[in-house]
């Protein structure tokens, strides 16, 4: 039922097709990798392979050639955020996000931006900052002012749209910024720069 609803969705949208659905992480993972979709949508719990697994089987840091994936969940809990992002997740939503958010999240991941759930993107984030209570040292990386702007911005889960408003840059601009920010840090996607401002402590200054 809610596979045949979010595809009643999506392909009301003129840029989005669904090109398959399936039950199992299983199929989830074959078909992906036969297809090879513009984004894939993972639930956390499935038959035969959860979530999780096939995400890092598809878009993990070992992964050449990964597939951008969303993971749509019901369950708002730390640890499968934590897993789901340090897999290669490139967004998270909660199923009760609602039509609207659901085909962005689509839309951003395919741009490269990441969406995750506005209800639950500080705290997600701020999850990174467990550990390193202990040592405020942050990470030996030279960022110029106008990257830690948008290093900021991004952890604060706005897209690059809103971020070049906030700053009064164009798009281009941010993009270069983080283009830039992502190959100092040697993160692949946003998230995993948000990430890097929460668990370094740049979002306390």
């Amino acid at each position: 039922m809610v596979r045949a609803g979010f595809r009643m969705i999506l392909d009301a949208q003129q840029d989005i097709e669904v090109v398959a659905d399936v039950s199992n992480g299983v199929d989830a993972v074959n078909q992906a990798r036969a297809l090879r979709p513009d984004v894939c949508l993972m639930d956390i719990r499935m038959p035969r392979l959860d979530g999780l697994e096939a995400t890092r089987q598809l878009a993990g840091p070992e992964v050449v050639d990964p597939v951008k994936v969303v993971v749509v969940t019901t369950f708002d809990l730390d640890e499968y955020v934590s897993s789901a992002l340090s897999y290669g997740a490139s967004g998270f939503l909660l199923k009760d996000a609602g039509p609207a958010l659901l085909v962005e999240a689509v839309r951003a991941a395919v741009r490269g931006d990441a969406l995750v759930s506005p209800q639950i993107t500080v705290r997600l984030l701020q999850h990174y900052q467990s550990g390193r209570r202990t040592s405020q040292r942050r990470p030996d990386v030279s960022l110029t002012d106008r990257e830690l702007d948008v290093v900021r911005a991004v952890a604060n889960g706005l897209t690059n749209t809103e971020i070049g408003g906030k700053l009064f840059m164009s798009l281009s601009t941010v993009k270069t910024h983080l283009a830039s920010v992502q190959g100092k840090l040697g993160a692949r996607n946003r998230v995993e720069v948000a990430a890097w401002a929460w668990r370094s402590g740049l979002m306390e200054d």
